[in-house]
């Protein structure tokens, strides 16, 4: 092994603080730490980038382990048509460090596949040291290459292999950095990381996790079976072995990361109670508390809006909002030939395409839609953008019907490329920040957070974390809540109608009206953001509740 690099050992370039000294592994299937570095795909990355920035703020003893993607999560492009085109691009990267370590696990007939492990240092980025791992070596055969190359690949297998990787791959690394006193799984991915610790003698009272979501997609049921032979358990388990593990002939993911897992939590209040609802039949309600997700204000907020906030300057504030609208119009106006108006109200839609989230909301009623959109005096512009899953074809549809019906109408616009620099700029440009999911199916939404930080005001279901945050008429506008219990369509066609009749009654009239009650509420969104959505809070209640407690 090279061991040139100081990160070929536990390092950080600076003391750790006492409070923040115990050695924590934070483990997760994506980190979106930089436009440049694309290794994440949405949500999730967003969250555990801003962690890994606050650990370095705060001088945490923590490090994150990860996978160095060879084609990212995909490029969203567009076909001749405007619709979407997902395309692959080799990524490369020439500021990352060989660390020289080099692990083997074993994944299925092959038990020699190679691991290497690079670092992110903390001075590229302002994060805690980032191991990434990778699969595309020389002494590899051909489909152990492969493993890693793209974030969430369709094939079942190669998914399980990822596990592998980032779980026994991951755990062997830290415990080549001299080990970690907390393993932290940030959902269930690198599950095969708490069997191997616990094979080779470490207390699960060292394993923590972090459920995310109550999504199916979250919360993994693989094939037992098929997993022992793929060798993700770190060894063969016998029969009997195998079947404590298993719900039938299933292993779930989260059920198993619950039952070895000493604490977990969810990501917001309302989450917490549905994951506790979720797990109880399995007996592991007790073990979820939650910390809600937050962002990294430093890291997405524009200067000059802090600046004009922090003087409380109105007008300054406003100016260089309006600044914002011009640079996101900018943007739509290269994608789309578009040319939007920076004193209209521009409402934005933007987050990964999912049924759950409901993109097209606002189509429900096609002729209450129209008619918004033609109010005299009081004219609207909305703006979607989002990566669906490229094998989710259902999204990428609804994605492309927005494309098509935008086309026809001056004040509508479909972005594609959404990664942290356009989520930014959306953010910056907006004037409302919509969110539309069912609701209990948003676990938190930490896209909102980083709107809010931007005077962009949340148009909102009262979901995920927004009911920790939002009072209606102060600092957000917030639909009614529909039943949950009620049948899809029915939820639907009444969200649709609560969001039709606050656009045409509250949010328009007191934009158009009322600017100055409507600045009021943006500072008042502001000021109630951060700290308490501020990823310091975050990264130090895991210190307090989770790696401490």
């Amino acid at each position: 092994m090279n061991t040139s690099s100081q990160y070929a050992t536990w390092h950080h370039p600076y003391k750790p603080a006492r409070k923040y000294n115990k050695r924590v592994a934070y483990f997760s299937m994506e980190f979106g730490i930089d436009q440049g570095l694309k290794i994440y795909s949405g949500g999730l990355g967003f969250l555990a980038g801003s962690h890994l920035r606050s650990g370095y703020d705060l001088k945490q003893n923590m490090i994150g382990v990860g996978i160095l993607w060879k084609y990212g999560y995909y490029d969203q492009g567009r076909a001749e048509d405007q619709t979407m085109a997902p395309h692959r691009t080799h990524k490369r990267y020439s500021f990352l460090e060989d660390t020289g370590i080099e692990v083997r696990i074993a994944i299925g007939g092959n038990p020699d596949v190679r691991v290497r492990a690079y670092v992110l240092k903390p001075e590229i980025f302002g994060t805690v040291p980032l191991y990434l791992l990778s699969t595309d070596l020389p002494d590899n055969d051909y489909l152990s290459r492969t493993i890693t190359d793209n974030l969430y690949d369709s094939n079942e297998d190669t998914r399980i292999s990822q596990n592998i990787v980032l779980g026994i791959g991951g755990a062997k690394v830290v415990q080549a950095l001299g080990g970690a006193e907390k393993y932290h799984l940030n959902e269930g991915h690198a599950l095969p990381a708490f069997y191997h610790l616990k094979n080779n003698g470490i207390d699960p009272s060292q394993f923590v996790f972090t459920t995310h979501t109550p999504e199916q997609g979250g919360n993994v049921v693989r094939n037992g079976y098929h997993l022992n032979a793929r060798g993700f358990f770190g060894r063969t388990l016998t029969g009997p072995e195998l079947q404590r593990e298993l719900v039938g002939d299933g292993l779930n993911y989260t059920v198993s990361a619950l039952r070895l897992a000493q604490k977990a939590n969810a990501v917001s209040k309302l989450h917490g109670e549905v994951a506790r609802s979720m797990w109880k039949p399995f007996n592991l309600d007790h073990k979820i508390s939650h910390i809600t997700n937050a962002q990294h204000p430093g890291f997405w907020t524009d200067d000059a809006l802090e600046k004009a906030f922090s003087q409380k300057k109105v007008r300054s504030f406003q100016n260089r909002k309006k600044e914002l609208k011009k640079e996101l119009f900018k943007e739509v106006l290269d994608q789309t030939g578009t040319l939007l108006d920076p004193d209209v109200l521009t409402v934005v839609w933007a987050r990964r395409f999912a049924a759950y989230k409901r993109p097209d909301l606002l189509l429900y009623d096609f002729p209450r839609f129209l008619n918004l959109l033609q109010r005299p005096g009081q004219p609207l512009q909305i703006i979607w953008a989002g990566k669906p899953y490229p094998k989710d074809y259902n999204a990428i549809n609804t994605f492309n019907r927005l494309v098509e019906v935008s086309r026809d109408l001056p004040n509508l616009a479909v972005l594609t490329g959404y990664e942290i620099a356009l989520s930014r700029t959306l953010k910056c440009g907006s004037d409302i920040w919509l969110n539309t999911p069912r609701i209990t199916r948003e676990a938190s939404g930490t896209s909102g957070m980083t709107a809010a930080m931007n005077g962009s005001l949340n148009l909102s279901i009262n979901d995920g974390w927004i009911p920790e945050f939002a009072q209606h008429g102060k600092n957000a506008f917030v639909l009614p809540s529909v039943d949950a219990g009620q049948p899809i369509s029915v939820q639907d066609e009444l969200d649709s109608q609560h969001l039709y009749s606050m656009l045409e009654n509250e949010v328009l009239p007191m934009y158009y009206n009322d600017p100055k009650r409507w600045m009021e509420l943006v500072f008042e969104a502001k000021s109630a953001v951060d700290p308490q959505f501020s990823s310091h809070r975050m990264a130090e209640q895991y210190y307090k509740e989770l790696y401490n407690g």
